[in-house]
Order: C-alpha cells, then sequence, then structure tokens
C-alpha cells in the first residue's frame, strides 16, 4: 500500500532575506545622519545656543568657506605629518618587534623599558620635544611616530610569540634556514596580530596629529581647532572635527582593504559572514 506523502511547508531562513533587504542601504549611516538632524532640528528651536553648538547647515558652510581659503593646505599638512610619523614609528616598531620577539636577550634589553615608555602620555613628551627641537616639523612628527610605534610592537611580538609551535616544528623538520623559517612560517602565521596593530596604529596617528598641531602650527586641521577656538567660531572646530573623522575612516577603509586582500586565504567567522 502506497504511503501518502505529506507536503511540509519549511519556511526558508529569513537571514539572505533581510540582507537583500538592506544591501542597497549603508546602514553605517543611520545613526549619523539621525544625529546631524536631531542637532539641527534643536537648535533651530532653540534648544542649544548656536554659537556653543553650531547646526550641520553652519558647518557646511564653514567647509564651503574653508575650501575657498585653503583648506587643501592644512589637509595636505595634516595628511603628511601623519604619513611621516606612521612610516617612521611602524617601520621602527616592525624590526624592533620582530627583534624582541625571536631573541630573548633582546627581550630582556628593550622590553621592559618598552612597556615603561608606552606608559607615559603623549602630552608629556610635548614640553621636552619642544625643548630640543623647536617648534619646527620635527617635534610633531616624532610626536606621531611616538604614537605609532606601541600598537604595532606590540602586535608583532604578540603574533610572532603567538605562532603554533607545531608550524615551526613542521618548517624545521623541512631543514628550512632561520631566515627561510621567517619568511615562509612565522611572518605569515603572525600577518593578522601585524596587521590589526598597523590599523590601530593608523587610527592613533590621526589622534597623535590633532595633539602635535595643538603645540604651535599655522597649518592643519589641528591649528584649525584651535584657530576657531580662539575666535569662538563652533562651525570652524566642527568642520576641523568632521574632517578628522572623514579623513580617518577613509585611511582605516583602505588599510582595511589592505587587511582583508592580504588574509584572503584565512577562513574566519567574519569572512564567512561576508559572502
Amino acid at each position: 500500500m502506497e504511503q501518502p506523502t505529506i507536503a511540509l511547508d519549511v519556511p526558508a531562513p529569513a537571514a539572505p532575506a533581510r540582507r537583500r533587504l538592506t544591501a542597497g542601504f549603508p546602514l553605517g549611516l543611520l545613526l549619523p545622519v539621525l544625529a546631524l538632524l536631531g542637532v539641527e532640528l534643536g537648535v533651530r528651536a532653540g534648544l542649544a545656543p548656536a554659537n556653543l553648538m553650531s547646526p550641520p547647515s553652519s558647518v557646511l558652510e564653514a567647509l564651503s568657506w574653508l575650501f575657498d581659503n585653503g583648506l587643501g593646505a592644512h589637509v595636505g599638512a595634516s595628511a603628511l605629518r601623519v604619513a611621516s610619523g606612521f612610516a617612521i614609528g611602524a617601520l621602527l616598531a616592525l624590526g624592533l618587534g620582530a627583534l624582541v620577539a625571536l631573541n630573548r636577550t633582546a627581550e630582556r634589553l628593550f622590553d621592559p623599558s618598552f612597556q615603561a615608555l608606552r606608559a607615559i602620555p603623549s602630552l608629556a613628551w610635548v614640553p621636552l620635544l619642544l625643548l630640543w627641537f623647536g617648534i619646527d616639523e620635527t617635534p610633531k612628527v616624532i610626536l606621531i611616530a611616538i604614537g605609532a610605534f606601541f600598537p604595532v610592537y606590540m602586535g608583532v611580538v604578540a603574533g610572532i610569540r603567538g605562532v603554533d609551535r607545531s608550524l615551526i616544528e613542521v618548517g624545521l623538520l623541512y631543514r628550512l634556514s632561520p631566515l627561510a623559517l621567517a619568511r615562509r612560517v612565522l611572518l605569515p602565521a603572525a600577518m593578522p596580530s601585524v596587521l590589526t596593530g598597523l590599523r590601530n596604529d593608523l587610527s592613533l596617528a590621526w589622534m597623535f596629529m590633532v595633539a602635535a598641531e595643538l603645540i604651535a602650527a599655522s597649518r592643519g586641521l589641528g591649528y584649525l581647532l584651535t584657530d576657531g577656538r580662539e575666535t569662538g567660531r563652533a562651525d570652524i572646530m566642527l568642520a576641523a572635527i568632521v574632517l578628522l573623522a572623514l579623513l580617518g575612516k577613509l585611511s582605516d577603509s583602505a588599510m582595511g582593504a589592505v587587511e582583508r586582500r592580504t588574509l584572503a586565504w584565512r577562513d574566519s567567522l567574519s569572512e564567512r559572514d561576508k559572502r
């Protein structure tokens, strides 16, 4: 006797459908748009004084005015300082971090001093750098390099020391030279931690750049913040903050793209969610 078949209506997974619905809308813009709209309406309704909290429309006008009055020079000066300090700090951190991670004598020699220096607040270096190097570009770049050094250093040391011992044993089994072992085993295995350190490093470089330009600068986004404070122009200060946020996000997105491309081989949970 033929058994009757029962058709079960199993609902399809909702996640792909939701993903398709939200794919066309950049969800990350929702909170900023709502916040800007709330500030605009609040200032226009008199809930906040306009001289202390400029509405977004006034900030856009300030950006337009700055664009016509040398904004490119300010952005270029800040970006050049960040790039220089980031490159110097990151390169030093990569070399010294690898040395400390691979050599116990170097660890005992360098690591205690680096950990002590890491605890010093950034602004504590300002008077000493001004005394040593004056108010030219050198102290600004050095301050950014100091801030950029430690995230990469910590990432390199943690990444190399966290390499699975079995991978090293396989490399030794194949009789790889120390240089080949570092290039083919240690560096690829430590790359996630190194790139995370570089990404955090770049964000800190922008923050240290503002601290450096608040010292004594005639150009830069930090200078615009100081100028806006001295002239009572909240719109200029907010415009500088908006530019810092945009530049920081752009540089972080670029570094994130490099990280995803370099670590395309990694089958992580976050990468599977993006597929």
